[in-house]
């Protein structure tokens, strides 16, 4: 499908890294246009070029570097938001973007697992974005909130939802090598994580394991049937700047009703491709790649497949304590954060989705408006992380 206007796009978090992110893979959309930037208190007022300290390794557009980042409030912002703050201000401002009208496309983990929330991967869950329909914002003004998952999630739920589809999963278990970059910036300390590995993202494993079991549930009337599957997660910051790398090992079910061999496993890969003929300009065309080398996937050589939005899976072999194992890599800031807000918003103007929400409010009660100048207050130097 093709959108006849571009549709006008907010960032709220626009100076942070994953903010950057969003800019950079916006440049020349041909269905979004950035209309409006929001940062924190300290940056609101300024020029996005005096704002914000552009780290990526494209030219910061003329254009966005003239604009004047504006206050975290959602009167006077467009009606799609693209957001990425920090959690605990998230559950503050998306609410009230949502409520005042504005379709909220979040990459925050504050409400992913919120019942009524959409958690979405296009490829693998897209009816889940059913769910706007039972927030009471969607109801009062048509605003409502749609999260996509953690950076670590997004790989290994692509990987394995080809495979659960065919043959059904009943254990996983995951260790991850995961890049610098998830943690913002300025991110790990050089000192801490120069020739070492850190053992320890604080909350990782939990939001790994959690999602997982989200995104590949089943949506059963007015919410999600989680996958009835075990899994545990170790997650490992490593000094590598893009890319989540990933071992996985899984316990296979029976759908199949025979032994499953590497042929199926590599068959399920290369023929998902569940959003063939949308036509979403951020989709790859391959979501799963396969690297058939015996030293891949590797960050530097692999993250930036499909534009840096598919997942490599390489050295599938069998596991001596479950079935099989593999390794799988995703870009952790293009796939696992900017472009999965930006693939959602994509899908959701292909439903229509998009239009039907309403300009934000520009009325708005005083004790809402107390409410954000309280938090925009709070977060000051957050939206820079």
């Amino acid at each position: 499908m093709a959108i006849k206007n571009q549709i006008p796009v907010g960032i709220l978090g626009a100076t942070g890294m994953v903010g950057q992110r969003y800019i950079q893979l916006l440049e020349n959309h041909p269905w979004f246009e950035v209309a409006w930037l929001a940062a924190s208190d300290r940056s609101s007022g300024k020029t996005y070029g005096e704002a914000a300290k552009w780290r990526l390794d494209t030219p910061l557009p003329e254009h966005i570097a003239n604009m004047t980042v504006r206050p975290a409030d959602p009167f006077g912002a467009p009606k799609v938001i693209f957001a990425s703050v920090d959690a605990a201000y998230a559950r503050e401002l998306e609410p009230l973007f949502a409520e005042a009208g504005c379709a909220v496309l979040s990459n925050s983990s504050a409400f992913r697992m919120t019942p009524n929330v959409p958690l979405v991967i296009p490829e693998v869950n897209a009816d889940h974005l059913h769910l706007i329909e039972e927030q009471p914002s969607r109801k009062a003004s048509g605003g409502y909130m749609v999260t996509n998952p953690n950076c670590s999630t997004i790989g290994l739920v692509m990987a394995l939802k080809p495979i659960e589809e065919r043959f059904g999963i009943e254990q996983i278990f995951v260790s991850t090598m995961q890049a610098v970059s998830g943690a913002g910036y300025p991110g790990v300390p050089s000192m801490d994580i120069l020739g070492n590995v850190v053992p320890y993202i604080g909350g990782e494993e939990e939001k790994m394991e959690a999602e997982t079991l989200k995104l590949l549930g089943r949506l059963e009337g007015h919410s999600v049937t989680p996958l009835d599957a075990r899994i545990t997660a170790h997650c490992n910051r490593v000094a590598v700047a893009d890319g989540h790398t990933e071992c996985v090992s899984i316990k296979l079910g029976d759908k199949l009703g025979r032994p499953v061999t590497p042929e199926d496993l590599l068959a399920a890969w290369a023929e998902f491709r569940p959003l063939a003929g949308k036509e979403l300009p951020t989709a790859p065309d391959q979501p799963v790649q396969w690297a058939p080398q015996d030293d891949r996937p590797q960050p530097r050589l692999d993250r930036n497949r499909g534009n840096g939005m598919a997942a490599t899976v390489g050295r599938l072999r069998p596991c001596g304590l479950l079935d099989w194992k593999f390794v799988v890599l995703s870009h952790n800031t293009i796939r696992g954060a900017a472009g999965a807000t930006i693939l959602n918003a994509e899908l959701l103007a292909s439903m229509g989705k998009l239009e039907q929400a309403a300009p934000p409010d520009r009325s708005g009660s005083l004790e809402r408006k107390k409410t954000i100048e309280t938090v925009g207050a709070i977060v000051e130097g957050v939206f820079g992380l």
